[in-house]
Order: structure tokens, then C-alpha cells, then sequence
């Protein structure tokens, strides 16, 4: 998952955070209208404040005017790889290609490495700013972790959560072409978004992003946690809340902060899905794991309103929650944390899976009981397990699933991307591997499935636990994304659809 448990009771007593929690939210106005009045977060003020860090002689964490630095001189020096993904971009945009990437090695066949780093950087406006910010704590590369992905049109982008001091951006992108071996960072949607560049306070821009989901109307829906120094020394300095943003201008369009009664004493949103029906996303649902105080809340666009659904089910297995991985041992007390959604069916049905991260089990629950508030108290029995346990190390990250029913998931103990063919009982016979690599995914920690109609699996591998030991090898590449065909990536496996009979219970059936 994200973080331990364990840690974050011994940094922040529960009380004492919450108690933080409430003090943000006395500083909130109910009534504010936020796609109204939705303004570009941390503008340098008009008049003169805080004169110790907006000196005239320091740079400017805007849009640098200087074409001519030694930074830009740098990005010009583009490789071989990098041309060769400019050219097939040139013969897409004319209609003589189709846009794919490329990979920077394939050394975990099926999957094919997009990028691979040792250490995160980004792109500063300038070589002076990114020198500045080292100087000044602003960025500390071995700080810096890559925790979740998405994927849409030309761009991967890429959480990094605050979770230790020297993380100047949250949330980032990098072109979806490939051609380079570790790219930059660019922070999205611009500079001016992340607290590290502005000391304000306010709230409006974006503080720790955990992870995200893209709707099908090219809407990024981003989970912030509001917490930062989370590993260090803990402080819930903004509301968890959901901000909206249009990938077509990259403009935020709504925030919709988490009320307060959903936000337990030691509450942890660390994963959202978007469920929608309709072409238009008139009909726009969102589901969000809170992993720690094991709850599902559910948000409704229509109305903005909220609830929360609490089961024995979201807690974790205390059996599952004891970790070894590459001789490191640790103990996560995490509940619910993966979420998938089937395809939807004939009856406009959808099922969410689900997983606690410390948990070696698979379950399920019809999303017309999700979208439905009133059940919120009379569903217990709605949730469901589904088959057979994965066993010994079976505990999974993140899950997704393809639009032919296959799902894609992490087993982050065994270095291994594992998948399922929805329509097939979950038997540890139905079950198969897609890639397993002891170097290249070591704790793969996100997976998403991309809207192109020709899908692809995409999957982040980032030793969490390793860098939560302590500092990672900066000689050793650390953290990858990797993508693959969805369909080359299960063929002839028991995952892929085509292969073995369906069995006689169909999905349909034996979900009931």
C-alpha cells in the first residue's frame, strides 16, 4: 500500500491528528462555490509578504522568461530513441502509424519498460531553479517516491506523494512515446499548483496526491490526502479532498473536499475508481478506499453528496499482515485498497472487486448497492467473497481490469503481475502469471488499464518497502513503469478468454 501503519501511530498520535483535521476545516467555507470560483492556487501576492522567501534575486517558480539557460540548453540534447518517438509521432499525426512507445528495454517480457530511474527529477523552469531547491530542502531526490500512474492520450502521469520532506511536486506527467531512459518530471498542471514553490497555506492547489482515475470524458479525478511529512513528522495541514481537472486545458474544474464525518482519526484515502454509464458522464460515480479505518466512501457528481459504507470485510487478515520481501520483514495492518470494475453487463451492471492490501482473499459487491445511499446500513450481506484464497504471500496492490472481463493485479511479495479471467470462477487454477521479474518488479505497487480501444496494461514497480526501510541504491534503477498489450499479455495463459471453456457457473451466474 503507502505507507505503514505502524510508523504513523508512532509519529502522530491519532487524537493529535484529527484534532489538526478539524482545525483546517473550521478555516473552510461551506457555502464556497468551487467551480465558480476555482482560481490558479498560489499566486504571488500583490503586496509584500514574507519577505525571507520572495526575494527579487531568487527565482521565480513561474514560467521562466530566460530560453538561453543551461537547462534548455540541456533538453535540446535529445537521443537517437528520442528522435526516433518524435518520427513516429510525425507519421501518426499524418496518418501513416499508429502512436506507440518506445520501450526503453524488455527485460520483463510481456511487459516492455517505458522508463526506468534511480533517482526522480523534474523539469525546473531553469538549471538555477532546480539548483535553488536542492540548496534551499525544497528537493531531495532520494526523497522523492513515484506511487501511482494513469494514462490518457499522449501522457503518463505519475503520483508522488509527500510522505517525507523534499518533494517539491505531487503530481507529474511524461509522454506516453517513450525514447528516453529516465525522463524528467514535468508537474502537472504547472508549477504554480504545488505547495513546495509557494510557502502559502492555502489549500487550492494540491498537497499529497495519492492516486488517480481518468472518467471517460477526459477527466482526471485526483485523490489528495492534504497530509505531508507523513514519514518524518506527520501534518494534515489541508482536507483530504477530490480535485477535477480537464486534460483537454488542463484547467481544475471542481474540488469537493471530504466532509469531516467521513474523515475518521486516522483515516487513509489512498485509492479512487471513477464508474460511469453514460457518454456525457451525467451519471458519474466515485469510489474510495480509506485503508486504514476500512471504510468504502462513495461520491455521487450529480448532487456532490457523499456516504460511507463500513464491512467486516475491509478490514485486513491479520494472517496476511505480517511482509517479507527480499529479506526485509515488516508488518502492514492494512485493509481495503484494491479496486476493480468488471465490465458492464447486459443489465447496466457493473461489480466492483475488492482487496485489503494485508490480505490473501478476493471480494465483490454490486455497484447499483454502492450508488444507492440508503443502503449504506442494510447491505451487510451484499458483500461477498469470492472463491478461493491466492495462499501463502497472495497479498495484492492495485487491481484493473480490461473491457474483455480480464483482470490485471499486483502480488507484491512475490515480484509477480498476476491476472484473471473474470468470466472463470476465482480458482487458484483460473488464476495465472503475466510477468515476474525479482529485479525489474520488485513490490509493483499501481496497475491501470488504459480507454484506448486497442487496451494496454500499465504497471509502477517502486521498492515502497524498501524506501521506507531507508534510502534506496542511487546506482541501482529504482522505480519503472511498464506497459503491455492487454491481449498479448495473457495469450494462451488460463487468463486469456479464449483458452479453456468458460465454465458452466458464468460470471453472471455465480456472482449472485
Amino acid at each position: 500500500m503507502a505507507v505503514s501503519h505502524q510508523w504513523f501511530i508512532q509519529w502522530s498520535p491519532p487524537s493529535l491528528l484529527f484534532a489538526d483535521i478539524n482545525r483546517e476545516y473550521n478555516n473552510i467555507n461551506p457555502n464556497w462555490n468551487y467551480k465558480q470560483n476555482y482560481r490558479s492556487p498560489y499566486e504571488r501576492p500583490s503586496t509584500a509578504v514574507n519577505e525571507d522567501y520572495y526575494y527579487d534575486d531568487r527565482p521565480n517558480y513561474g514560467k521562466s522568461n530566460n530560453k538561453n539557460n543551461d537547462y534548455e540548453a540541456e533538453r535540446s540534447k535529445v537521443s537517437d530513441r528520442t528522435r526516433a518517438a518524435g518520427v513516429t509521432l510525425w507519421l501518426t499525426m499524418l496518418g501513416l502509424s499508429h502512436s506507440q512507445s518506445v520501450p526503453t528495454d524488455t527485460e520483463t517480457l510481456p511487459l516492455s519498460t517505458l522508463y526506468k530511474w534511480k533517482h526522480v527529477d523534474f523539469e525546473f523552469p531553469s538549471e538555477r531553479h532546480r539548483l535553488y531547491a536542492i540548496a534551499n530542502g525544497d528537493f531531495i531526490p532520494a526523497n522523492v517516491l513515484p506511487l501511482g500512474l494513469e494514462v490518457w492520450g499522449s501522457r503518463v502521469f505519475v503520483t508522488l506523494p509527500s510522505w517525507k520532506r523534499g518533494v517539491p511536486a505531487t503530481l507529474a506527467t511524461v509522454s506516453r512515446n517513450g525514447g528516453v531512459t529516465s525522463p524528467r518530471l514535468k508537474p502537472y498542471p504547472d508549477w504554480s499548483y504545488h505547495r513546495a514553490f509557494s510557502k502559502s497555506s492555502n489549500c487550492s492547489g494540491l498537497t499529497s496526491v495519492f492516486r488517480m482515475s481518468v472518467d471517460p470524458c477526459g477527466r482526471l479525478w485526483v485523490l489528495d490526502s492534504g497530509q505531508i511529512d507523513s514519514q518524518d513528522d506527520p501534518k494534515q495541514i489541508c482536507p483530504p479532498s477530490i480535485i477535477v481537472f480537464d486534460l483537454q486545458t488542463d484547467l481544475p474544474i471542481s474540488r469537493y473536499i471530504i466532509p469531516k464525518e467521513y474523515v475518521k482519526e486516522d483515516s487513509l484515502y489512498s485509492n479512487i475508481i471513477v464508474d460511469t454509464r453514460m457518454g456525457d458522464c451525467s451519471d458519474l460515480y466515485v469510489y474510495i478506499a480509506d485503508t486504514w479505518r476500512f471504510g468504502l466512501l462513495v461520491f455521487r457528481e450529480s448532487d456532490e453528496s457523499f456516504w460511507r459504507f463500513s464491512h467486516h470485510l475491509f478490514y485486513p487478515d491479520p494472517l496476511a499482515s505480517n511482509y517479507t520481501l527480499h529479506g526485509l520483514n515488516f508488518q502492514w495492518s492494512d485493509g481495503i485498497f484494491g479496486l476493480a470494475l468488471s465490465p458492464i453487463d447486459e443489465h447496466n451492471e457493473r461489480i466492483l472487486f475488492f482487496h485489503s492490501m494485508s490480505s490473501y482473499r478476493e471480494f465483490f459487491v454490486k455497484t447499483s448497492i454502492l450508488r444507492d445511499s440508503s443502503r449504506v446500513n442494510n447491505s451487510v450481506t451484499e458483500f461477498k467473497l469470492l472463491g478461493e484464497s491466492r495462499g501463502l504471500f497472495g497479498q495484492s496492490s492495485a487491481s484493473a481490469i480490461d473491457n474483455r472481463g480480464v483482470m490485471f493485479y499486483g502480488l507484491v511479495t512475490r515480484d509477480t503481475i498476476g491476472c484473471w479471467d473474470t468470466r472463470k470462477p476465482y480458482l487458484k487454477r483460473n488464476t495465472g502469471v503475466v510477468a515476474m521479474n525479482t529485479e525489474t518488479l520488485i513490490f509493483p505497487n499501481d496497475i491501470k488499464v488504459d480507454q484506448e480501444v486497442r487496451q494496454s496494461v500499465w504497471v509502477i514497480s517502486n521498492r515502497l518497502p524498501m524506501f521506507q526501510a531507508g534510502p534506496l541504491d542511487p546506482n541501482d534503477y529504482n522505480y519503472r513503469i511498464m506497459y503491455a498489450d492487454t491481449s498479448e499479455a495473457v495469450r494462451g495463459t488460463v487468463c486469456d478468454p479464449n483458452v479453456l471453456p468458460v465454465h458452466s457457473q458464468t460470471f453472471n451466474n455465480w456472482v449472485k
